[in-house]
C-alpha cells in the first residue's frame, strides 16, 4: 500500500457477536505468564481456567452445535499452571501446553461433547526448570520450539530424548517467540531489551541481534510483511507502543505508533494475507486493527472497536474457518473474564453473501505440512502448498487420523512432576442467552475473572430456583464491588512466607491493630506487623514469635489484641502476649501453654462473647474447650469418628457447630453435653468443609464438596440437622476449600480459598432462594488467605460493608468492599445497622461456664456530621412523560395531518446521512450520477404516493362522516357529535359489521390490550378504542329506545 493507492482493506468493519453467539460458561482470570491464554484451530477452542491453580484448561468449538449452543469441557493438563498453548496447523485436534511443571505436552483433543483424554500423546522433559512459550513450525511437522526462562529449544517430537538444538542463552527473561512464515528463522524478545534473529540449522547463536526495545516490561515479537518483525512493548515513558522493524537492521525501527498509557500488554495477531493487524491489550476494552505495509505509511489504522467487557486474552481463528460469502477476512475470539467474543471482521461490498471476492482472498496457506522435522533440520525450505478459499475448492474434510504420535512417554531428562491420577471431567452446558448459568439467580454484572473453570449446565429445578428468584427477593448488594485499597497502605517485601499450613487452617490471621503470618523458618517463626506500620518491610532479619514448633493453626483473642493462640503439631497450644507498640525482640517464652490433646491439632476458635475461652481440635478425633484464665482444659467432647475439618461458635455462643470428614454436621451444647445434640449428613465429598452460623443463627451454611468433587455451599437448617440441607448451590471445581466469612448486620457471606483469584459473595435468606450471588472481586495474583476486619474499620463515606486483609507471596493488601450508591454524602442506614461491639467481651470464661448468657452491646457506625438517607430532602419528581391528557385529548385533522407527514419523512431518513454505497469500491463517477438520479426519482415517487393516499383517505373519511350525519336519525348525529366519533368509524375501529353487543365486547376488550403502552402501544389509540366503544353502546341503547317505542305505537295501534 501507499499513498495514492487505495486499500481494499481501508474499510474493514468489526462486528461483534450478538450475546446469543459467544461462548459462555468461561471462567478466566489474570495469569502470570507469557501466552496469550486462549489458541483456536479450525475446529476447537482452547483458553486458560484458574481451575487447579491453572493447571485445567476449558475447551469448546468455534462454531455452535446443532442446537445453536456451544458446549464447554475442561482437561487436566499440568500439575502447575498452563503457561502457553498452541494448536498444530497441521492437524485441528492436536494442542500442545508447557506449564511451570516444566513439562510439554502434546494432546488429542475431540469434540467438547466428547469425553477427553486422561493422558497426553507425548511428554517432554526438558528438564530446564519453568516452560513459558510452546510454538509449532509454519511448514514442518512434528517440530515444536519451546520457550525456557532465559532460551529457546527446538524439539522434534519423533526424537523425545533431547532437543534438536539449544539456542544462546539470553540476558534476561525470554519474553516472546516466533517463527518466520516460511520457517526459516526464530525471532525472540527479551527483559534485556533484546531483539534476536537465529538461524537455528546455521548457528545457535542471533545471527541479527540488537538492543531496541527501550524498556523492560512485557513485549512481544511478530513477523510481519517481507522481512519486517513486528514489536509491541512500552517506551521509556511507560507507554504503549507498536514497531516495526527490518529485522536485516534491528538497531532502529522502521515505524511506530503510540497506544496510549495502561499497564496491561498488548496481544499482537497478523494476518499475512491481508495484512491485517489486531492489537489488544490486556485488561483493556478496547480492539484496535491497522493494516501493515512493506512502504510509507508502514501503519495504518482501520478500526477502533469498543468491547463490552475487559480482555484477559485474544486469539485469531484461521482462514478456513470464516464465512467467506459475508466478506470475513479475519474472526478475532476474545477471552473475558466470563465468556469468549467473537469479533468478526468484514470488508463491505455490493453483493456480499452472494458473491465470492477472490480479490480480498488470496490463496492460503493449507493444512498438509511441507516436509517433516528431520528435512527442515537437514537444510530443507518447501513451503507448504496454498488452497483456495472458494467454497466450490474447498477439500473435503478428511477423519484426523487415530494416531499421529507416539503412545505417551515420561522422558528421564528431568523427570515429570505430573501427578499420573489426574484425569479430566466434562461440562456440557448448549447455551441460549450468556446469562444462563447453574445458581439460582446469578448476577449478570459478575465482574470479573475468576478461580474456577466453569459454570455447571442449569437443570430444570435450577432454571426454575432462578426464575423464583427473579421474582423473588432482590439484594442490594448484587452489585457489591471489592477493590485493592492504595499502595501506601499495603505491607511489602514479606519474605519466606509459609505457604505449607493444614487446610483447616486459614493460612494467617488479623486484628485492628496487627497481622500474624506464618513463616517458613526453621522453630515454627511467626511474623508480627503493625497495621500502622504500612510500606516496605527491611531486608533485615524481623523480630518474630519462636514457637518452637510447626505452626498448624493460629487466631488473636477478639477481646485482646495482643494475645496470640498458635496451636502446633506437638499437640500443643501456646498462647502469646505481643508486647504495646509490636515486636521489638523475638519472642520465645509463651504467656501460657495448653496440653491436653495426645495428636496433632486441627484448629482452635475463640468464643465470641467469653473473654479467654478456647476451643481445639484434634487427629485424637476429640474437641476439647479450655479456660486460659486458669490454663486448664474445661470440657471434652466427644461423637466424632474422623477428621474435624471444621468448628464454629453460634452467635449467642450457646452452641458450637462442627462439620467432620465422616460426612456428618454436628451440634453441641457444651455446657449440657459431651455428646452431640443434634447430628445431621453433611458434605458427601472428603477434601475438606468450613461451617459458619448464618441468618442470626438459624441456619449452619457449610462449604464443602459433593461426590464430583465440585465446590458447594450447603444451608442447613439449625433445629433439625437430621432432616438434611434445605438448600445448595454449585460454585466450581477446584481442590482448596472455600473459607467463609458471615457478616450479620448485611447478611452476605463472602468466600474465597488459599490459592484462588476469585472471591465469592452471596447474600443469605432466611427463605427461598436462600442464595443470592453478587458481583465478585478478583485479585490479580492467586492470593494465599484473605481475612476480615471488625467492622468499624470500614468507612461509612465510601459505604464499605467489609474490609479485609489479602495475602499474597511477598504483601498485604487491605481489600474494601463496597456497595455503589448515588447520594453518599448521606449515611446510607438501609445498608448499616447497629453493629456489635465485638472487641468487648459480654461476660468471663468462668460465668460462661457456670451457665450465664450475654449479648454484646450496639452501636451506631453514623458519624455525628452525616445525615441517614432515610431522612434526606424529598427531591421534586421530574416527569419523565407527559401527562395522559395529551395523549387521551382529541386531534384536529390539521394536527393529523402533520403527524403524517412527519412520519413520512423520518422514512425517508436523512438525505445528508452517507449512503451505504460510501463505502463500496469500484465504482466511478458515472455510475454515482446514475443511482443519485434514481434515489432522488424513487423519494419523490414516495412522497407523492403518500401524500396522494393521505388525501384520499382524509376526503373518504370526510364523505362517511357526511353521508352518515345526513343518513342518521336525530339521536345518532347527537351521539355522535357528543362523543366526537361517527358511527361508521366507529365500527371501523373496533372491526365490527353488525350493531352486536357481544362481538363488540370482545373486539374491545381485545384492542384494549394489546395497545396498551407496556407492549408497545400508546394512550391515544387506547383512548380512540374507548371512544369507539361508548360510541358503538350509545347507538346501542338508541336503537333498544327506537324498538320499545315502535312497539308500544304497534300495541296502541
Amino acid at each position: 500500500m501507499n499513498r495514492f493507492k487505495t486499500s481494499k482493506f481501508k474499510n474493514t468493519t468489526p462486528k461483534i457477536a450478538k450475546k446469543d453467539g459467544w461462548i459462555n460458561n468461561v471462567r478466566a482470570g489474570s495469569f502470570s505468564c507469557q501466552g496469550n491464554h486462549i489458541k483456536a484451530s479450525a475446529k476447537l477452542v482452547a483458553f486458560n481456567t484458574e481451575q487447579a491453580g491453572g493447571g485445567m484448561l476449558g475447551l469448546s468449538s468455534v462454531k455452535p452445535g446443532s442446537d445453536g449452543g456451544w458446549t464447554v469441557t475442561q482437561i487436566s493438563c499440568h500439575s502447575d499452571l498452563v503457561t502457553d498453548m498452541d494448536f498444530s496447523p497441521f492437524d485441528e485436534c492436536l494442542l500442545a501446553t508447557c506449564s511451570g511443571d516444566e513439562t510439554v505436552k502434546l494432546w488429542r483433543l475431540c469434540d467438547p461433547e466428547l469425553q477427553q483424554p486422561s493422558a497426553p500423546e507425548l511428554t517432554l522433559c526438558p528438564g530446564q526448570g519453568r516452560l513459558e512459550l510452546v510454538l509449532f513450525h509454519p511448514t514442518s511437522s512434528g517440530l515444536l520450539a519451546v520457550g525456557n526462562a532465559k532460551s529457546p529449544l527446538i524439539w522434534d517430537t519423533s526424537r523425545q530424548d533431547t532437543p534438536l538444538a539449544v539456542l544462546e542463552q539470553h540476558g534476561d527473561q525470554l519474553q516472546s517467540m516466533c517463527w518466520k512464515q516460511d520457517g526459516s528463522l526464530l525471532a525472540s524478545s527479551c527483559k534485556d531489551k533484546m531483539l534476536r534473529v537465529f538461524d537455528p540449522r546455521a548457528q545457535l547463536t542471533p545471527v541479527q541481534s540488537a538492543k531496541s526495545l527501550q524498556n523492560n516490561k512485557d513485549s512481544r515479537i511478530l513477523w510481519a510483511k517481507d522481512d519486517l518483525l513486528l514489536t509491541t512493548g512500552f517506551d521509556m515513558m511507560r507507554s504503549r507502543e507498536v514497531r516495526l522493524w527490518d529485522s536485516r537492521k534491528l538497531s532502529s525501527s522502521v515505524s511506530s505508533a503510540s497506544l496510549g498509557t495502561s499497564s496491561g500488554m498488548v496481544i499482537p495477531l497478523f494476518d499475512d494475507d491481508t495484512g491485517l493487524l489486531i492489537l489488544a491489550g490486556m485488561g483493556d476494552t478496547v480492539v484496535d486493527c491497522f493494516e501493515v505495509s512493506a512502504s510509507e505509511p508502514f501503519l495504518s489504522q482501520v478500526s477502533h472497536c469498543l468491547t463490552d467487557t475487559s480482555t484477559r486474552g485474544v486469539a485469531m481463528v484461521p482462514k478456513v474457518a470464516l464465512d467467506v460469502m459475508s466478506c470475513e477476512v479475519m474472526r478475532v475470539l476474545q477471552l473475558t473474564d466470563s465468556c469468549i467474543v467473537p469479533i468478526s471482521y468484514q470488508v463491505p461490498r455490493k453483493h456480499s453473501g452472494q458473491e465470492f471476492h477472490d480479490d480480498i482472498y488470496p490463496n492460503t496457506v493449507g493444512t498438509t505440512p511441507a516436509m517433516s522435522a528431520e528435512e527442515w533440520w537437514k537444510g530443507g525450505n518447501k513451503q507448504v502448498e496454498k488452497v483456495s478459499l472458494h467454497p466450490d475448492k474447498q477439500p473435503k474434510q478428511k477423519a484426523p487420523p487415530a494416531k499421529q504420535m507416539p503412545a505417551k512417554k515420561e522422558l528421564a531428562s528431568g523427570g515429570s512432576k505430573e501427578d499420573p491420577t489426574r484425569g479430566c471431567s466434562t461440562s456440557s452446558s448448549p447455551l441460549s442467552s450468556p446469562s444462563s448459568s447453574a445458581v439460582p439467580s446469578r448476577s449478570p454484572s459478575s465482574t470479573s475473572g475468576l478461580s474456577s473453570g466453569f459454570l455447571h449446565s442449569p437443570s430444570p429445578s435450577q432454571s426454575a430456583k432462578a426464575i423464583q428468584s427473579m421474582m423473588g427477593p432482590t439484594s442490594k448488594f448484587r452489585h457489591i464491588q471489592g477493590a485493592v485499597m492504595h499502595r501506601d497502605t499495603h505491607i511489602t517485601n514479606l519474605r519466606g512466607l509459609n505457604l505449607t499450613t493444614p487446610g483447616e487452617c486459614d493460612g494467617f490471621c488479623v486484628n485492628r491493630q496487627r497481622v500474624a503470618v506464618p513463616l517458613a523458618i526453621s522453630g515454627g517463626q511467626i511474623g508480627i506487623f503493625e497495621r500502622s506500620q504500612p510500606g516496605r518491610l527491611p531486608e533485615t532479619a524481623l523480630s518474630t514469635i519462636q514457637n518452637s514448633v510447626n505452626v498448624v493453626d493460629l487466631s488473636w483473642d477478639p477481646f485482646d489484641t495482643h494475645r496470640l493462640a498458635v496451636a502446633g503439631d506437638d499437640a500443643k497450644i501456646r498462647v502469646w502476649q505481643v508486647p504495646e507498640g509490636g515486636l521489638k525482640e523475638t519472642l520465645t517464652e509463651p504467656e501460657v501453654i495448653l496440653q491436653g490433646h495426645t495428636e496433632k491439632i486441627y484448629s482452635i476458635k475463640f468464643h465470641p462473647l467469653a473473654s479467654g475461652l478456647l476451643v481445639s481440635s484434634s487427629y485424637d478425633l476429640t474437641v476439647r474447650l479450655w479456660n486460659l484464665e486458669s490454663g486448664e482444659q474445661v470440657k471434652l467432647l466427644s461423637g466424632h469418628q474422623e477428621q474435624v475439618f471444621g468448628m464454629a461458635w453460634s452467635p449467642d455462643g450457646k452452641l458450637l457447630a462442627t462439620v467432620c470428614k465422616d460426612g456428618k454436621v454436628r451440634i453441641y451444647d457444651p455446657r449440657k453435653s459431651t455428646a452431640p445434640v443434634q447430628e445431621g449428613p453433611g458434605p458427601e465429598g472428603q477434601r475438606g468443609a468450613r461451617v459458619v452460623w448464618v441468618c442470626e443463627g438459624k441456619y449452619l451454611l457449610v462449604s464443602g464438596f459433593d461426590s464430583r468433587s465440585e465446590r458447594v455451599l450447603y444451608l442447613y437448617s439449625a433445629d433439625s440437622l437430621s432432616s438434611g440441607a434445605v438448600a445448595s448451590t454449585s460454585i466450581d471445581i477446584s481442590p482448596s476449600t472455600l473459607i467463609p466469612f458471615y457478616d450479620p448486620d448485611t447478611s452476605v457471606v463472602i468466600l474465597t480459598a488459599k490459592g484462588d483469584t476469585r472471591v465469592h459473595i452471596y447474600e443469605m435468606f432466611p427463605e427461598e432462594p436462600y442464595f443470592i450471588e453478587c458481583s465478585s472481586f478478583n485479585s490479580p495474583e492467586p492470593h494465599k488467605g484473605l481475612a476480615f476486619l471488625p467492622k468499624t474499620e470500614c468507612n461509612v463515606r465510601d459505604v464499605e460493608i467489609a474490609v479485609g486483609l489479602l495475602l499474597t507471596k511477598t504483601t498485604i493488601e487491605p481489600v474494601a468492599f463496597r456497595v455503589p450508591r448515588v447520594k453518599k454524602e448521606f449515611f446510607q442506614d438501609d445498608v448499616y445497622t447497629d453493629t456489635a461491639v465485638c472487641w468487648e467481651p459480654a461476660l468471663t470464661a468462668s460465668a460462661w461456664l457456670s451457665g450465664s448468657n450475654g449479648q454484646h452491646k450496639k452501636i451506631s457506625l453514623k458519624p455525628k456530621d452525616m445525615i441517614p438517607v432515610s431522612e434526606a430532602p424529598k427531591e421534586a419528581p421530574v416527569r419523565k412523560y407527559l401527562p395522559s391528557s395529551v395523549y387521551l385529548e382529541e386531534k384536529t385533522d390539521e394536527q393529523k395531518k402533520e403527524e403524517l407527514l412527519s412520519a413520512m419523512v423520518a422514512k425517508l431518513g436523512n438525505m445528508d446521512d452517507p449512503l451505504p454505497q460510501a463505502s463500496f469500491e469500484g465504482v466511478d463517477e458515472d455510475e454515482w450520477a446514475r443511482y443519485l438520479a434514481q434515489i432522488i426519482v424513487m423519494g419523490a415517487q414516495v412522497v407523492g404516493r403518500a401524500f396522494a393516499r393521505a388525501l384520499q383517505q382524509e376526503f373518504a373519511a370526510s364523505q362517511a362522516a357526511a353521508k352518515a350525519r345526513s343518513s342518521a336519525g336525530q339521536h345518532s348525529a347527537a351521539a355522535s357529535s357528543i362523543t366526537g366519533m361517527g358511527l361508521q368509524e366507529a365500527q371501523q375501529i373496533l372491526n365490527v359489521s353488525t350493531l352486536s353487543p357481544e362481538e363488540i365486547q370482545k373486539n374491545y376488550e381485545h384492542l384494549f390490550k394489546v395497545n396498551d403502552k407496556t407492549v408497545g402501544g400508546s394512550f391515544y389509540l387506547q383512548s380512540k378504542v374507548v371512544r369507539a366503544k361508548e360510541r358503538l353502546d350509545e347507538e346501542l341503547s338508541i336503537q333498544t329506545q327506537q324498538e320499545k317505542k315502535q312497539s308500544q305505537q304497534n300495541t296502541e295501534t
